[in-house]
């Protein structure tokens, strides 16, 4: 018996599809995540089996702290020889951002990985991706001090309350804190009393602007009085989404909800952005992103107030032990370190920030408790002071905090101009001092578009200002126009982007799926040649 055979123009739309299908089922494991069972705690950690585990991280290229991750995981190793730890060092956490994000898609995430809470956010649009870690917490064998834990680890009631609140959002603990730092001004004492002022007891933005617009004063030779130089910005902003985000805050007005409700554009905001305009039009204020890093600025004695992290201590100052700019470029001045300035001096507000670390699920449960051991284990008193006295950063544990080793690091302050750095033991000190003082922003998938959006208010103000354009109500108006849309804040039915509208805020497609796409445009447009010929065979 004859088959009978399917026309040709069939077999082209059969085989067609069948190609369309294939693509969509790649590019979804590109660009989505089937997810995972939620995890469960093991009765027992197997010790007879081998893990390996992979370890992101953020570094500077400061050669001790990647010397302090190594020693971890060597001692760690020693602890649990069953367990190998595969440390990879970024330099930026936008990098690992984008890079979790692609790998959510293919279950490929890190075991253990450092990150912001913000970020984390977005992880969690993948079904069980992150783990929720209140349950590891508390549990007795294996949990924070747990009696199985075999190194000493923290209770739960030992890390600082704030710190570790700032690791739960959507109902859970989705990180524990590593390390702590908040924003400093840094500043150039002697041209502040230079100019004839004298430092107040607390910093406040008039006292800030009246001595910036006072240092502009010029010789006749077009040097600055003050410094001698061609070349001053009198104050400069390193993060301006903290700049906003602070200012807000100290004025009372609205950024968000913690359900994800934007209320950053409002009025206080525009009269804010009025004020950073008029500075910036004086050219009395500046930003990292359009003048660069405010330490070298400082250290050349091109910069009075100079606005960074805590974190940053070991770039500032005269002494500073890391520099970016040459020795002979370096003046002499005294530097004090100081809160960033307020409006209210006496209920004062600044950020708290600094990375935490989250686990990522897997398929094997005791793989993920071998991440959890590791993890814990960054909250030892070895990691936490080692890691702290390296820049201005804060430990993340009374145990730490209240050690006889790290109160001896901060009491020998100036001691040198290296481990004892004092403007870096000053910046420290700060945010002990101000613990209660410190604040966080709501979490919410759509969270870091806000926060880059506030921060690009004042970036696109302070150039426009420049470029000579008129800073007025119909700016205003366009600004928060473009703003909105070039963060996708003004989603179909969403209050905060991808935040309520499910969303995930993912950026660009991974490079996987560009090249997938072009294969299938590419793949039609031959389909289409191939009909198109055998329809002029059939005419013929």
């Amino acid at each position: 018996m004859k088959r009978s055979r399917l026309p040709k123009s069939r077999i082209m739309v059969l085989l067609s599809a069948l190609f369309i299908a294939g693509c969509m089922l790649m590019l979804s494991g590109c660009h989505g995540s089937k997810g995972l069972n939620a995890f469960e705690i093991p009765e027992e950690f197997d010790e007879s089996a081998e893990y390996e585990i992979t370890f992101w991280a953020k570094n500077d290229t400061n050669k001790t702290q990647t010397a302090i991750y190594e020693k971890a995981i060597a001692d760690f190793e020693k602890i649990y020889p069953n367990i190998t730890v595969n440390l990879r060092l970024y330099t930026d956490y936008s990098k690992i951002y984008n890079d979790v994000i692609t790998n959510i898609a293919t279950n490929t995430t890190p075991n253990v990985c450092i990150t912001y809470p913000d970020h984390i956010a977005t992880y969690l649009t993948g079904v069980n991706q992150v783990v929720p870690l209140e349950d590891l917490f508390a549990d007795e064998k294996y949990g924070l001090g747990g009696s199985k834990v075999r190194f000493d680890s923290p209770a739960a009631d030992e890390i600082i309350p704030q710190f570790l609140e700032e690791c739960s959002f959507g109902g859970h603990y989705y990180a524990i804190p590593y390390m702590r730092s908040t924003e400093a001004c840094y500043i150039n004492k002697t041209y502040v009393e230079a100019l004839g002022y004298a430092l107040p007891d607390a910093l406040t933005w008039d006292f800030v602007w009246e001595v910036s617009e006072a240092a502009m004063a010029k010789d006749a030779d077009g040097n600055y009085l003050v410094n001698g130089q061609k070349v001053l910005i009198p104050f400069i902003y390193k993060s301006t989404d903290n700049m906003m985000i602070q200012m807000l805050a100290q004025k009372g007005a609205g950024y968000s909800t913690d359900s994800g409700e934007l209320l950053l554009f409002n009025d206080t905001t525009e009269e804010l952005l009025y004020t950073i305009a008029e500075h910036a039009e004086s050219e009395a204020f500046s930003t990292f992103k359009i003048s660069s890093y405010p330490a070298n600025f400082l250290n050349a004695g091109q910069c009075i107030f100079a606005i960074d992290s805590t974190a940053g201590a070991t770039w500032m100052g005269t002494n500073a032990p890391l520099l970016d700019i040459s020795a002979d470029k370096v003046v002499e001045f005294e530097t004090a370190v100081m809160p960033i300035p307020q409006f209210d001096p006496e209920n004062p507000k600044m950020i708290s920030q600094g990375p935490s670390v989250c686990i990522f699920n897997k398929s094997d449960s005791q793989e993920v408790l071998a991440s959890w051991l590791f993890a814990q284990y960054l909250l030892t008193n070895d990691v936490q002071i080692a890691y702290s006295e390296t820049e201005g950063y804060v430990p993340v544990t009374k145990k730490a905090q209240e050690s006889a080793e790290y109160q001896d690091y901060l009491a020998r302050s100036g001691e040198d101009n290296s481990a004892h750095y004092e403007v870096k033991i000053q910046a420290a000190r700060l945010l002990l001092d101000n613990i209660s003082n410190t604040f966080v922003t709501p979490v919410f998938n759509g969270s870091a578009s806000l926060r880059d959006a506030a921060g690009q208010l004042i970036e696109n103000t302070v150039k426009s200002v420049r470029r000579g354009q008129v800073i007025d109500g119909a700016y205003m108006e366009k600004l928060y126009s473009d703003i909105t849309s070039l963060y996708r804040l003004d989603q179909p039915g969403s209050q905060g982007g991808a935040a309520v509208s499910g969303k995930a805020d993912l950026g660009p497609l991974p490079e996987t799926a560009v090249i997938l796409l072009s294969a299938l445009v590419g793949a039609w447009a031959l389909i289409l040649l191939y009909a198109a010929v055998q329809m002029r065979r059939k005419k013929k």
